[in-house]
């Protein structure tokens, strides 16, 4: 498929589309997040997702970046935890890179700001084994739909390891067999990518 360009409207749809899945997943990620944290992930994400919308009733900005940048500080602002200041970070650091490049790129900035924040790594059972495999499958040409598979292995990649980074690190051996809510979250952001740009 080659390079991925967004536009302002693109991207609009495509934050829409992260914020509906994450309403229709909410429970599930709260319940994935259950036995290893807070159980508040799914909910956590999806107050931070309705604040999003809403920001962009209020006033859309008119560049692909300037959305991204608006969402992922909205999410900082409004959500606690770790979702929040992750995702926040994510889209942020996209959005900032993203004008006049092409998306790969720019979610490669996004990838390195939440390994700056997080200090996870690929293996640490964390968002980061979902959200490096999809970044890496855009930058080698693929399309959104492989990127959203690549997300997909890489969360249940996190079920058979111990965690850690995170709160799940605190259960040690206990935490193994779990998904990592951040990582099948990092799912439905692919998933919605892939739908608005089909």
């Amino acid at each position: 498929m080659g390079r991925v360009n967004l536009d302002a409207a693109t991207a609009l749809a495509w934050l829409r589309a992260f914020a509906g899945l994450v309403d229709e997943r909410a429970g599930e990620l709260t319940d994935l997040d259950r036995p290893i944290g807070d159980s508040d992930h799914g909910v956590n994400l999806q107050r931070g997702m309705h604040a999003v919308v809403a920001a962009f009733e209020q006033e859309a900005p008119d560049t692909a970046g300037a959305v991204l940048t608006k969402a992922g500080s909205t999410l900082v602002s409004t959500v606690g935890g770790a979702s929040g200041p992750l995702f926040g970070t994510l889209l942020r650091r996209t959005g900032k890179a993203l004008d006049g490049g092409d998306l790969a790129s720019a979610l490669r900035a996004g990838l390195d700001g939440v390994v700056k924040l997080g200090g996870a790594q690929v293996g640490d059972a964390t968002l980061v084994d979902a959200l490096t495999p999809a970044v890496e499958a855009l930058e080698a040409g693929r399309s959104p739909f492989e990127a959203a598979e690549a997300a997909a292995e890489g969360a249940a990649s996190t079920e058979p390891l111990v965690a850690r980074k995170g709160r799940a690190s605190y259960l040690g051996e206990r935490g193994v067999g779990h998904r990592d809510p951040g990582a099948e979250s990092v799912v439905l952001l692919f998933t919605a990518l892939e739908q608005v740009a089909a």
